[in-house]
């Protein structure tokens, strides 16, 4: 198997086929090669890396890192793929703080990386990955969704650090300011609010693909929940954007969180895969 290091426009070039196939499986991968193409320093100083893995001239897995950001797997067909990866990364990164890929194979990685260096690894997170279509109504609740403005900016950067802190395990290397600013340098970036009465949910949107666009997080505080305005929130923003020409919105969900899954297949949106972070000890 060979592995080809590429730019942005290269990585899409040689692998866009080849992810955009399983564009809700690779949302992540093609949405942050877009942002990178505009701008390779978009998560960074480091050079962000891009690695396509072929097989007799076909690609069979891509996988992309902006340091100090986690390493990124495709799905592939053929687990060698990733023993592949694994011994290139090893070779490009002097450190690795962890990887995420998909649930049914990245043991591959796990184990060559293991071997070559030694290092465990921990499972941080199971996700479920979700797309939606069309949306279901939401239960009614009271109140409306606005665009987040400049007066915002404290209360966005309050939530948006709670929401760090609860549902992203271990130390994010993305602050809730570097989230602003990426979101707000991106074009199809949005931040909305669910109002009533004051502000009472939160929801984000970035990284379109070639037929879609990622939407999260979305975050209420603890006080103001199981009263469906997360519910309300994130159905009337994917309605926006389906109607806005996406085909696709798609969404993480942490599996261990069930109530979570449940209310977003209540308003449209399906499962497509489950995928894994695990880190490096």
């Amino acid at each position: 198997m060979k592995v080809t290091h590429l730019d942005a426009e290269g990585f899409l070039r040689s692998a866009g086929d080849f992810l955009a196939a399983r564009e809700a499986e690779h949302n992540l991968l093609l949405g942050l090669a877009g942002r990178l193409r505009a701008n390779p320093h978009t998560y960074g100083e480091a050079d962000p890396y891009f690695a396509v893995v072929e097989d007799g001239g076909r690609v069979v897995a891509a996988a992309l890192r902006t340091p100090p950001y986690n390493l990124i797997l495709s799905e592939t067909g053929d687990p060698a793929a990733y023993g592949a990866l694994a011994k290139d990364a090893h070779d490009v990164f002097a450190d690795l703080p962890g990887v995420s890929g998909p649930a049914s194979a990245i043991g591959t990685f796990l184990s060559t990386r293991e071997a070559l260096t030694g290092e465990r690894a921990q499972l941080v997170m199971s996700q479920g990955i979700y797309a939606a279509t069309e949306v279901v109504a939401a239960r009614e609740v009271g109140g409306r969704m606005r665009e987040a403005a400049a007066p915002d900016r404290e209360l966005l950067l309050d939530w948006l650090g709670a929401f760090m802190r609860e549902a992203i395990p271990g130390d994010s290397p993305e602050n809730a300011t570097a989230f602003l600013e990426h979101n707000a340098a991106d074009p199809d970036g949005r931040i909305v609010l669910w109002e009533d009465g004051g502000s009472v949910s939160l929801a984000a949107c970035q990284s379109r693909t070639p037929h879609g666009i990622r939407i999260g997080p979305v975050y209420t505080p603890p006080e103001l929940r199981r009263r469906g305005y997360a519910s309300a929130l994130t159905a009337e923003l994917t309605r926006q954007l389906l109607s806005g020409g996406y085909d696709f919105c798609f969404l993480y969900t942490d599996l261990a969180n069930p109530t979570a899954n449940s209310i977003y297949r209540q308003i449209g949106y399906r499962p497509v895969t489950e995928v894994e972070q695990w880190r490096f000890e």
